[in-house]
């Protein structure tokens, strides 16, 4: 798991009963077991946000860019108006006192 071999855990185990009371050592045991499972619960979640990043931007690699019109195309497809319907009615102006 961490390069951890049997000697190094039985080690552990006799210097935290040595140092720690054995009434203490179940209730510490828990804590730490239960932060080792949450960094695993971290690691692999992090895991899983890079790797839709990674599909995410190689979707959007593949996606054909949706095909442009001519430069001049938009300009003579747009249907045409009086020029006097552009422009909005002016109001006469009146002074308010």
């Amino acid at each position: 798991m961490f390069g951890i071999g049997l000697s190094e855990i039985i080690l552990i185990v006799i210097i935290a009963v040595i140092f720690i009371e054995p009434e203490k050592l179940p209730v510490i045991a828990k804590a730490v077991g239960k932060a080792f499972i949450e960094f695993r619960r971290a690691g692999e979640e992090l895991k899983r946000n890079i790797k839709e990043a990674e599909t995410e931007i190689i979707n959007k690699a593949k996606a054909p860019e949706p095909a442009k019109p001519p430069v001049g195309a938009a300009e003579s497809n747009a249907p045409q108006s009086p020029p006097d319907a552009q422009k909005p009615a002016e109001e006469p102006y009146e002074k308010k006192v």
